[in-house]
């Protein structure tokens, strides 16, 4: 019996109500970068496309095709990300894997929302899913300030 309530606990209404409420839905027209992550494990699927201005994140789509956790993972990374930097970008990403591992506490605001997925931390099959989105935005705007640098020169 133990077991089905951690499940419930997984799969909790907040979780699901975010899965089902993913902002910034769809793919950008004029993308300055384009990442697709997937969990080779349940085969998540993410794709992510960033407008970058400024050193911060003015714009982003994303196509998700994950399991419920995946995709609440998904709604609060796209509800906070927008305004953010590159070094806030990873640091949230660093600390989101810290916590799944059981080895830090909740993220750093905007992304303090990854707390709705501590009960995650037991199921190691679904932390792939989770960092779906936070790892391709991190790339995404690795690459924008990259191809940044190379049209300056």
């Amino acid at each position: 019996m133990s077991a089905d309530t951690d499940l419930i606990k997984l799969y909790s209404a907040r979780i699901l109500g975010l899965a089902a409420d993913i902002p910034h839905v769809g793919r950008l027209d004029h993308p300055d970068a384009t990442v697709t992550r997937r969990s080779p494990l349940c085969g998540s699927t993410v794709t992510v496309d960033v407008v970058v201005k400024d050193g911060k994140l003015a714009e982003m789509g994303q196509d998700v095709k994950a399991c419920a956790l995946g995709q609440a993972a998904a709604a609060v990374s796209g509800a906070a990300a927008i305004g953010t930097t590159l070094p806030q970008i990873e640091t949230a990403r660093d600390q989101l894997k810290a916590m799944l591992k059981g080895k830090g506490p909740v993220p750093d605001a905007p992304f303090d929302g990854f707390e709705v997925l501590t009960p995650a931390v037991d199921y190691k099959n679904r932390h792939a899913s989770i960092l779906l989105t936070i790892e391709a935005l991190a790339e995404a705007m690795q690459q924008s300030q990259t191809e940044g640098v190379v049209q300056a020169r």
